[in-house]
Parts: C-alpha cells; sequence; structure tokens
C-alpha cells in the first residue's frame, strides 16, 4: 500500500513539473507559427485609444505587423456578415458580448482554439460556454448626469429606470442607436426581463419619448454629458469615469439603477476564416493577460478586469462599480437568445408608435 502511494505521489509531482513546460513549449511554437504569418488585423469595439495601445503593443511584443481598425458593435457583424466567410479581420476586441453571441450563431466565429489564458478568468460566465469568445473586462450598465444642468432646471438625479419616464425628462436623455451599439441591446434584454416582454418594450418606447438624440456608438452619451449638451445618458458606467478622472468634468455624477441592473463582457474572438489564424490565436491570449488588459486603465478604460493575474484599476474600485452590484436575476443564456427578436420588436414598436426613426436621431455615423 505504502509502494503504491509512494509511486502515486511520484507521478502527480512529475504531471505538475511537466504541465507547465507543456504549456510553455504550445506558446513558443504558437509564437513561431504567429510570427511565420506576419501580420494580423483586428477589430475593436472598446474605445479608440485602448484599441490603438492594445495593438501597438502586441506588435512590439512580437514583431506581428498589427492593422486595427474602430467599429462599433453593430458595425462589425453587418460587416462581417456582407463578407459571408472570407472575413477581412482576424479578430474583434472588445465592446459587449450580445452581437458576438449573435455572430457566433451564424458561424461566423471559430471556436476551435481554447486559449491556455483563459484558466485565469474568474468565473464561467466570464466566458462563451461553446468557446466562441472570452472575456478581458465587464461593466456596469447605469445612468450618467450633468449634475450642473439638473441644478439649473431644479431636478433631482433619476435613481431608478422607471424615473426616467418623468415628463420633465422629455429631451433631456440620450442613448445610443439599437441597430449600431451594443449597449442599447443590453437595456432592451434588461427591461424584458425585469418586466416581461410586453411590459418591456412598452417601456422603451415610452421611454423614447423622453430621448432626444440615440448615438452611433455607446459611449456616445457619456462623451456629452460634461458639457452638457446630454443631460442624462444611459450607458456603461466606466465611461463616466473617463470624463471625471481624464477630462476633468466633475459635474458629472454615476448613479446605478436601484431597481435592477446588467453588465456588458467585453470580449476577444477570433473570426472564421481568418487569414492570419495563427496570429489571431496568440492575440487571443495576449488579450487575456496583464501584458494587454492592463493598458485600459492607461488609456482613459476604467471596466473591472475579469482575469485573476491583472491589477484592477484604481478608478473602478473608488467609484465603487463593482460587478456584484448586477441584478441577480439577469439571465445571460436568455439574452444570448432573444437579442436580435428583442432589438427588432423594440425598433418595430417605436416606429409604430410614430415617432422619429430617421438618421437624424438614430445617428449611423
Amino acid at each position: 500500500m505504502k509502494k503504491t502511494l509512494a509511486l502515486l505521489l511520484a507521478l502527480i509531482m512529475v504531471l505538475a513539473l511537466a504541465a507547465p513546460t507543456a504549456f510553455a513549449d504550445d506558446m513558443e511554437d504558437l509564437v513561431a507559427a504567429a510570427k511565420e504569418e506576419g501580420e494580423l488585423v483586428v477589430y475593436g469595439s472598446c474605445e479608440e485609444e485602448y484599441l490603438a495601445a492594445a495593438c501597438q503593443n502586441f506588435e512590439k511584443l512580437y514583431g506581428i505587423k498589427v492593422s486595427y481598425q474602430r467599429l462599433s458593435t453593430g458595425e462589425v457583424p453587418a460587416k462581417i456578415e456582407e463578407e459571408n466567410g472570407n472575413p477581412s479581420a482576424d479578430v474583434w476586441f472588445g465592446g459587449t458580448n450580445n452581437p458576438y453571441d449573435g455572430l457566433a450563431a451564424k458561424g461566423f466565429l471559430d471556436n476551435s482554439y481554447v486559449p491556455i489564458n483563459a484558466s485565469h478568468l474568474s468565473k464561467d460566465l466570464y466566458k462563451d460556454p461553446d468557446g466562441y469568445w472570452y472575456g478581458i473586462y465587464t461593466g456596469l450598465l447605469g445612468f450618467m448626469v450633468n449634475t450642473d444642468e439638473l441644478d439649473r432646471m431644479g431636478l433631482e438625479a433619476p435613481q431608478t429606470w422607471d424615473d426616467l419616464l418623468k415628463p420633465e425628462y422629455k429631451g433631456l436623455i440620450w442613448l445610443s442607436n439599437y441597430k449600431t451599439a451594443g449597449t442599447p441591446k443590453l437595456v432592451a434584454n434588461l427591461m424584458i426581463q425585469l418586466k416581461g416582454h410586453d411590459e418591456g418594450i412598452q417601456y422603451l418606447v415610452d421611454l423614447d419619448k423622453n430621448v432626444e438624440v440615440y448615438t452611433k456608438s455607446g459611449s456616445g452619451p457619456s462623451k456629452n454629458v460634461g458639457t452638457g449638451e446630454c443631460v442624462i445618458g444611459i450607458g456603461f458606467l466606466h465611461d463616466g469615469i473617463t470624463q471625471i478622472v481624464d477630462n476633468g468634468y466633475e459635474n458629472v455624477k454615476l448613479i446605478v439603477p436601484q431597481d435592477g441592473t446588467a453588465c456588458e463582457i467585453g470580449p476577444v474572438a477570433i473570426f472564421k476564416g481568418a487569414a492570419h489564424l495563427n496570429a489571431a490565436r496568440l492575440f487571443v491570449e495576449y488579450a487575456l493577460s496583464p501584458d494587454c488588459v492592463e493598458l485600459a486603465a492607461q488609456n482613459g478604460s476604467y471596466q473591472f478586469l475579469v482575469i485573476d493575474n491583472a491589477e484592477q484599476p484604481e478608478a473602478a474600485k473608488e467609484f465603487g462599480l463593482d460587478p456584484s452590484l448586477v441584478w441577480d436575476g439577469y439571465d445571460f443564456a436568455a439574452a444570448k437568445k432573444d437579442t436580435d427578436q428583442n432589438v427588432e420588436d423594440v425598433m418595430a414598436a417605436i416606429e409604430n408608435a410614430g415617432a422619429d426613426v430617421g438618421e437624424g436621431r438614430f445617428q449611423t455615423s
């Protein structure tokens, strides 16, 4: 018995010592194959500064030429679907996960590679169950308000989603375009889950009456709150941190809705048919490492990071934007299945209510 136990312990020690070597060998092979390809094309849906820094650092680390373009999470699927199996980019980086789910369901993402660094994801929630995308950050949905403008108009800041329907907020609210951005897709999923399908759609029709502008990008409302052009912006609260910390708008206040909120997961994914597959796989490994994600806070992006070996941005902690504030009842699996239909239903209902759905209000550029 003692001899068997000793052999078992010896075997465990051998495997433990061998595993890191195997991982190292795998990474060395991947790096060599990626360098052989020599280039990579990235579409990014995070903010331009972070995208540029991440791509430039990858190029510096591995000597692989990187071309990148910033596109909204609505633009990328439209472009990839039009290219139909011959994608002009290899990797998609950042944005919100709902549009990634849509592309995966249509067969336009590649799940043939399981990244070694995915072992550092702090929750299974932060990766697609079928391996089509892996999370790099998460961000809370909420309101950003201009306190100077609210004080000038004698108005209180909204504390709940239902508060946004108050008639005194007419023309003061900005959201992003359901068809071009990922943020309002999350808003639609959340409202329908909180209130039920029909009630959730009606809520969004009623909210539309108070919305002045639907910006092309999800971060659009946040960029106009500090100046007062937008008084109440709906979006991800880390974008509000950028306006306060980087741009000096101390008149911006961040609000987590008291009646429940949801979060985005910002993923990285490989396009099916990528011309530089090994370079794309190496970029995914890189995206799931501190070398990449810690660049976010250095370039005005303050999302919570979802890998356990990276340092969280101090600003995100200081403003209390903890992922634990997400409504317990939010069903990510249902959102994955229902997003496209929910958006169709919302836009049809808004149009049927006689609202202006033209490009002047629903911006596409």
